[in-house]
């Protein structure tokens, strides 16, 4: 099935592991991140403990879950295990790049106080950060080396479509996929990503170090 990185990008071209129930384990990319990726009926959990462990541990579960590495005993053992913590399950999205130039007027900073900024950096490398006028964007290399977007909207300019806007510009300035996490109790954000061209492609839960 190849390495984290072949996964994600065959994955962001429309091709998923087969879904037959299955979970493949491959080795971290970095020592900065471990997880579970959850496509349709098949899981990849990415890490360098035993693989063994990890199936083993999913057994124990006693259950039928398609996406069982979802479960909240597994992830709290994977915890445990790693002494690693982790904040939501996300949903994954990917966005295909798109020809031309961003209709925002965007400035690229260097502003590494702002808080978007030092959260991504903490989860991402090469970030770089453009401004536009009520909102922020922010491009990183995360988890096996794919390129994620995050963005920021001042709260006295929401509901006018720049969410939008923002993570549209991500797919022109990227030249390759641009992936995001959103939380699912995110609707708002998730229509914003859907709208601008996002497409849905499974789950994920990330482990960082404390």
């Amino acid at each position: 099935m190849g390495n984290l990185a072949e996964i994600l990008g065959r994955a962001a071209r429309g091709v998923f592991p087969p879904a037959d129930g299955g979970v493949t384990v491959v080795p971290q990319h970095s020592a900065r991140d471990a997880g579970v990726l959850a496509f349709t009926a098949h899981s990849v959990v990415f890490t360098d403990e035993d693989p063994a462990w990890v199936h083993d541990s999913l057994r124990a579960l006693d259950c039928d879950d398609l996406a069982a590495t979802m479960h909240p005993r597994f992830l709290a053992a994977f915890m445990a295990r790693t002494g690693r913590t982790t904040d939501t399950i996300d949903v994954m999205l990917v966005g295909e790049p798109l020809p031309g130039r961003p209709s925002l007027e965007l400035s690229e900073i260097d502003d590494p106080a702002h808080p978007r900024v030092v959260s991504s950096r903490r989860r991402r490398d090469d970030v770089r950060v453009w401004a536009a006028p009520g909102g922020l964007l922010v491009l990183g290399r995360g988890i096996g080396g794919r390129l994620e977007v995050a963005v920021e909207v001042a709260e006295e300019v929401r509901h006018r479509g720049l969410g939008r806007e923002l993570v549209a510009a991500a797919r022109q300035l990227a030249g390759e996929p641009v992936w995001a996490q959103v939380s699912a109790g995110n609707a708002r954000s998730l229509r914003a990503f859907q709208a601008a061209g996002y497409r849905p492609v499974g789950s994920e839960a990330l482990f960082t170090v404390r």
